[in-house]
């Protein structure tokens, strides 16, 4: 299957299209074996943190491999593009494991301390888990958005500590620098209300859970990500500032020139989260491909009426090669 270049027709080519769909509930609607065949997980990492994950195996042994696939910020395992990619690849032999970062999903009870984006080593311990219990089968690892930036920081530690197995990374829509995304998210009306909903309820979520631990009343009705995030960080955080935080997980300049692992970042020049700029400044490893779509928003590259995912196709030669 050759993945070509992304066409989509003129009525999907808008970021803004682009960009909604790919969450859009409406793709998901169907059977889905995949979630039919799921297992859920607990993972528990060396520092004894939890994170869930859902495990699809195959009906009969086989040798394909498994997918890794890891949401963006304020995803989870169920999210819908999530859920198509891993129909599309199950539906293909692919094994698939879905997990879910920190106080996402109905996580949040797992752990008392909250998600910061900083937070690589639980991460990379429970991919290096589900990683190295498949028996020398080639693994898979993919991330969207925030996920993303996970997978490419994976790929980075994974020169100095190898992953049994992990054979490809595949990176969608990466953050690199969460300063800028979040001053353009900021500066998006309708993302801005997406994300801003989205983390109110997750906020709520914990408090509840751990009334003890925390009281995010203050900061609720703030109507920014960045203001947010300051206040969050000055009371439950040792970061003096947003600043100082987002370049804990900051991807610029030389920062992936070590890659080893074979890895593909897509992303698209339209994307209105994340600056194309930040891409050609990069200077990547032999290892590492980048492919610049003219369209595809943040999340999307969706190709035709069904709503298919480009990417999807990308992933599938990633397994040829593996």
């Amino acid at each position: 299957m050759e993945s070509g270049n992304l066409n989509p027709p003129f009525w999907l080519k808008p970021a803004g299209v682009q960009t909604a769909l790919a969450s859009a509930g409406m793709r998901a609607w169907g059977k889905n074996s995949m979630v039919d065949a799921a297992r859920e997980t607990i993972l528990t990492s060396a520092d004894g943190v939890r994170l869930s994950g859902s495990m699809s195996r195959q009906p009969r042994p086989h040798r394909k491999g498994l997918a890794i696939l890891l949401h963006g910020w304020e995803g989870s395992s169920n999210s819908t593009y999530i859920r198509t990619t891993g129909r599309f690849l199950f539906s293909r032999g692919v094994d698939v494991f879905r997990l879910n970062l920190r106080d996402h999903g109905p996580s949040h009870h797992l752990n008392t301390g909250i998600f910061y984006a900083v937070l690589l080593d639980e991460v990379f311990d429970a991919v290096r888990q589900i990683s190295e219990a498949e028996h020398a089968r080639p693994v898979l690892l993919a991330g969207f958005s925030l996920g993303g930036n996970f997978v490419l920081r994976i790929a980075q530690r994974c020169a100095m500590q190898p992953i049994c197995n992990l054979k490809q990374i595949i990176s969608i829509s990466p953050v690199l620098n969460p300063d800028k995304a979040t001053d353009r998210i900021d500066n998006s009306r309708f993302i801005l209300k997406y994300f801003l909903k989205k983390w109110r309820r997750s906020l709520a979520v914990k408090q509840r859970l751990f009334p003890e631990q925390y009281d995010f009343s203050a900061i609720m009705n703030v109507d920014n990500i960045r203001e947010m995030t300051e206040q969050l960080l000055a009371r439950y955080s040792d970061y003096d500032s947003a600043t100082s935080y987002f370049k804990g997980y900051t991807l610029i300049n030389n920062d992936l020139q070590g890659i080893t692992v074979p890895t593909t970042i897509i992303t698209a020049e339209d994307d209105p989260i994340i600056p194309v700029e930040d891409f050609y400044d990069l200077h990547t490893s032999p290892a590492t491909r980048l492919i610049v779509q003219p369209c595809g928003g943040h999340n999307g590259f969706l190709e035709g009426w069904r709503l298919n995912g480009w990417y999807e196709k990308v992933m599938v030669e990633a397994f040829e090669k593996a």
